[in-house]
This record gives C-alpha cells, structure tokens and sequence, in this order.
C-alpha cells in the first residue's frame, strides 16, 4: 500500500512551489518522514532534500442558520517537500 495519497494542490502550496520549489502531499497518518521521502524518489523519480510533516487538526462544520454543529473535516498527514536544485514534479503530466 502506498504512503502517499494524493499531491496537495492549493493556492498557497502553488506560490510556494513557484517561489520556492516546495511540493505538498496528503500523507497516511502513520507513515515516517523516511518513508515519505522514499516514495517520493520512487514514484516521482526526484531527489528530496528536506521534509516537513504536520498533522491537521479537525474543524467543525456547522450550519449558519441554527448554529449546530452538524460534523467536523477529516484529520490527514500532510507533507511539505524541497527538492533539490534543478529538479521538478509536474502533476499535470498525465491529464
């Protein structure tokens, strides 16, 4: 099974990957940054220099109307990557 979930594409990780070439990935909650790191050089073919990992907290949903609270957003790994100097990930490859 794979480490790796899926890449995080968002407006904040799409200026850091312009300015900074770090990339951003949903992660198991369980895997290692090792792992993390492997996977990466495996599935992306790329060479990793660092990584930061972070666990999300949950938020609360609640309805605006009647103020309840109807549930809460999943808790995920993320992982934020550099990779070293001249290397890239284009996601939008395969489309």
């Amino acid at each position: 099974m794979s480490v790796l979930i899926k890449p995080l594409i968002t407006e904040k990780l799409t200026m850091l990957t312009d300015k900074r070439k770090q990339y951003g990935f949903v992660c198991q909650r369980s895997a290692t940054r090792l792992e993390i790191k492997s996977e990466i050089e495996k599935v992306y073919g790329v060479e990793v220099e660092w990584i930061n990992t972070m666990v999300t907290a949950p938020k609360r949903k609640r309805n605006r109307r009647t103020g309840q609270t109807t549930g809460r957003t999943n808790i995920y790994k993320k992982a934020i990557c550099k990779l070293k100097e001249g290397q890239a990930i284009d996601f939008y490859e395969n489309i």
